[in-house]
């Protein structure tokens, strides 16, 4: 199924998105890879406060190339999610509704986004450059000594994704190969 969806994320939305769906997200998203969420862990932990609220928003797991002249972003491509896992279920409990990356996650991830009613999107490795497209405004907003895994809060339009793990726990990554093998 095909969903047109706005951030920020709410249980309404996510509870409508099953593992497999197409969804084209407009609106907010933040940026944060490995470096930038030992960060803000770190910030939890010591009850500091966030470089944004994580209540419902998007995070996605991207350290995006410099723009050329003319552009707003350079190619930004998904990083694999798995090195996430040790914060995501921290972020998730605290109320983050999304993260969109690439490739497989922990059970603890997979509980928590079930326990919250959270999703896990999918975006397309190797196709930054047309990813970058769909982002229309960009700002480094914590952390700029990160370089490309400073925190930032982007705006796009009609980002495409795929749901990978539904708020249910259905994991395309499991569904797929079974289609795929005739199980």
């Amino acid at each position: 199924m095909h969903h047109d969806i706005n951030t920020p994320l709410t249980d309404d939305i996510v509870v409508n998105l099953r593992a497999g769906d197409t969804v084209y997200i407009t609106g907010t998203i933040y940026t944060a890879r490995d470096a930038a969420h030992k960060r803000i862990y770190g910030l939890i932990m010591e009850g500091k406060t966030l470089p944004f609220d994580l209540r419902n928003q998007t995070i996605y797991y991207v350290g995006p190339c410099p723009a050329k002249p003319g552009h707003v972003i350079g190619s930004a491509g998904p990083t694999t999610s798995g090195r996430m896992d040790a914060y995501a279920p921290k972020l998730i409990e605290l109320g983050l509704k999304g993260m969109i990356g690439k490739g497989l996650r922990s059970p603890d991830v997979i509980s928590a986004i079930k326990t919250y009613k959270s999703v896990y999107l999918g975006a397309t490795g190797g196709a930054g450059a047309l990813l970058a497209k769909s982002i229309v405004k960009e700002e480094v907003i914590a952390f700029p000594e990160l370089g490309a895994e400073a925190v930032r809060k982007l705006e796009v339009v009609k980002f495409p994704a795929i749901v990978i793990i539904d708020c249910f726990g259905n994991n395309l990554y499991e569904t797929g190969r079974k289609s795929f093998a005739g199980i």
